[in-house]
């Protein structure tokens, strides 16, 4: 049978249509407390966050013992050189994964799974990106972002032992919701499903799907027309990606990740069983962003690793190397990037292991923390990297194969910046995340005072908004005049790191301050504001990253693990985050915004086409974006399946 309605090519849809479908999806309520929240609301909440939370010793024994097991395999059966040159994981290798369990390390052991905690499923990502960031990506997208995420939140019980087992030990799965013209804008989506009977029939294209050319499941999300007996809008469903009608057209390459298996996927007429959808019609995208609350904390783990092996090499390569009578980290210019580097993945490590261990104690909301974690993450990781480069110099540039040719150690600094560079895109953009995390930070403003500012809104509602926001503002403007941080002596237990904790406490105010007043000079104009709203955000990354460090350097302190240096490692971090949140802070007022906005008009109608005169473009023909007109497949299948 053939259906007539197929997907159109892209889908118009307006700026409000657009916001209201992303509004939507969010999570409306905040049933439990948030540490981040409240930062942004001036309250700083270290009883939330300190005493760090612990895992408890059963977790940490099943835990240490896969890492030593995934640490021999990374060591004995993982060649990254290879992988980068053949811009491929040998299938061995995926098979030795599989065989020691990597598939399942977040599926529950009831379905074969390993079982580990959000800690250590991060630690062990940090440890195989390491050793091939290709492969780190593989294990994320599979387990973080793919079916068994999603399943475990939403899932039924049935879905759960049909398709879990399978993930655990054998199934590759895949994520699929970007399309050629939708990126983070889904009230575009054009891949359909439409209801026939027991099925729906899916048609359209996806593009930048992360295993998709090895996958054995699929979740989609499409959109699901309204009609008789269906509610409509976007779906997740879980589909088989041997099925009739799916076709890999392409496996793209990209800058950096060589052996990421990336690809473009068509559906054509594709049926899948209405008890594959996961959860009601219309909660897709609900439930991609649920699914990406933790598993956005797999990238900044990811991170991690490459802070530590930034740090080792420029330990090691500047000590050895001498420049002027003396080994070049004894150069202030060179020792500035090391003790950057040290630093930030001290504190990159206290804010991915904090999260995570929230995360997996389930007491707090950490939609927040983990945005900021992936944010600050890719942010801080690409800077390190970055600055690795620098350090090592011209052998920074040039890559490991030709510095072994000419018989120097094969130090892959060039690829791991080059790895590093997707992480500012990946799982939402740096730009996304901004507008993302700013959302949520203004919550509590829009919850009691969102209808003064909405043009539909009746008269009448915009009075009761007004009195609501009279009375909230009334109980919430005169907590922000003074509080702990100006009391010389609080937060004493942390010895000389409380002067950073005081720090926080006064600073989470001035924002809660600078963020009352921008909303009340802007009002209905502030979501277009997205410079100041992203300058908001990096100054509450950074209070997170300080407050996150000096709890866990107190922590290794109470622990007797390298307490005296972890205080230091947490001084000097908290030192450089706070030049950096001064820097933020005025240039929220003081910026070039309006000046860039009339620059950009004049790009875009041309006025500067002079200065692009005297170069030869050496892009290709073709248009900016790929027809992705529904229909059958158009090239060869290049899905394979790894057995």
């Amino acid at each position: 049978m053939t259906l007539l309605m197929t997907a159109p090519t892209t889908r118009n849809v307006s700026e409000r249509e657009a916001r209201q479908v992303a509004e939507a999806a969010r999570e409306q309520d905040w049933r439990k407390p948030s540490f981040a929240k409240e930062l942004f609301l001036g309250r700083f909440r270290l009883d939330l966050i300190h005493p760090h939370p612990t895992p408890a010793a059963e977790a940490v024994q099943r835990g240490e013992e896969f890492l030593a097991k995934l640490r021999d395999f990374c060591e004995t059966k993982i060649d990254g050189a290879r992988i980068e040159r053949e811009a491929q994981i040998p299938d061995e290798t995926i098979a030795g994964l599989k065989e020691i369990g990597a598939l399942g390390m977040k599926i529950d052991s009831k379905y074969g799974g390993l079982g580990l905690t959000q800690v250590y499923y991060n630690k062990a990502l940090a440890l195989v990106g390491s050793a091939s960031p290709a492969i780190g990506a593989l294990l994320s997208a599979h387990q973080s972002i793919g079916v068994p995420q999603p399943l475990k939140l939403f899932g039924t019980q049935e879905q759960k032992d049909q398709f879990l087992p399978r993930l655990a030990r054998t199934d590759i799965s895949a994520f699929l919701l970007t399309e050629p013209d939708v990126g983070s804008d889904p009230a575009r989506l054009a891949t359909l499903a439409v209801p026939d009977g027991d099925d729906y029939v899916l048609d359209g294209v996806k593009l930048w799907t992360t295993n998709g050319v090895v996958a054995d499941l699929l979740v989609v999300m499409a959109r699901v027309p309204k009609s008789e007996g269906h509610k409509g809008g976007i779906t997740a469903f879980v589909v088989e990606a041997g099925s009739d009608g799916i076709t890999v057209e392409n496996r793209n390459a990209f800058m950096g990740l060589r052996g990421i298996e990336n690809g473009v996927t068509r559906f054509h007429q594709v049926r899948v069983p209405a008890a594959n959808r996961i959860g009601p019609e219309g909660a897709g995208l609900k439930i991609a962003l649920t699914t990406l609350n933790t598993g956005r904390l797999s990238l900044p783990a990811m991170c991690v690793g490459v802070g530590k092996w930034c740090l080792k090499i420029a330990r090691e390569w500047s000590a050895a190397r001498e420049q002027w009578g003396k080994p070049v980290a004894k150069h202030e210019a060179v020792g500035g990037k090391i003790s950057f580097i040290a630093a930030t993945t001290f504190a990159l490590e206290a804010v991915v292991d904090l999260s995570s261990q929230m995360a997996d104690e389930n007491r707090n909301d950490i939609r927040i923390e983990a945005a900021l974690a992936k944010l600050y993450g890719s942010e801080m990781g690409w800077l390190m990297a970055d600055e690795l480069v620098q350090i090592r110099g011209g052998r920074g540039f040039e890559t490991a194969e030709s510095l072994a040719a000419r018989g120097e150690r094969a130090v892959p600094a060039e690829q791991v910046l080059r790895d590093m560079r997707i992480n500012r895109i990946f799982e939402g953009s740096t730009e996304i995340m901004h507008l993302l995390i700013a959302r949520e930070a203004v919550d509590a403003h829009l919850s009691v005072a969102g209808d003064l500012i909405d043009p539909d809104k009746s008269l009448g509602d915009k009075g009761k908004a007004a009195a609501r926001a009279g009375g909230f503002y009334a109980r919430w403007l005169p907590k922000l005049v003074a509080g702990p941080g100006q009391v010389p002596g609080t937060y004493a237990e942390f010895g000389e790191l409380a002067t950073h904790l005081r720090f926080v406490e006064r600073t989470s105010r001035k924002l809660a301050r600078s963020t009352f007043y921008a909303m009340s000079r802007w009002q209905g104009r502030m979501e277009t504001k997205q410079g100041f709203l992203g300058r908001i955000v990096d100054i509450g990354a950074e209070l997170f990253a300080m407050s996150a460090a000096c709890v866990r350097a107190e922590h290794l302190k109470a622990t007797g693990e390298h307490g005296r240096e972890a205080h230091q490692l947490a001084e000097v971090f908290c030192r450089q985050a706070r030049i950096r949140v001064e820097e933020l802070f005025a240039r929220l007022w003081t910026n070039t915004d309006d000046l860039d906005r009339k620059v950009v008009a004049g790009v875009l109608t041309g006025t500067y086409t002079w200065l692009e005169d005297g170069v030869i473009d050496p892009s290709g023909d073709g248009p900016w974006i790929a027809d992705a007109t529904p229909g059958p497949a158009r090239r060869e299948n290049v899905h394979r399946r790894i057995r």
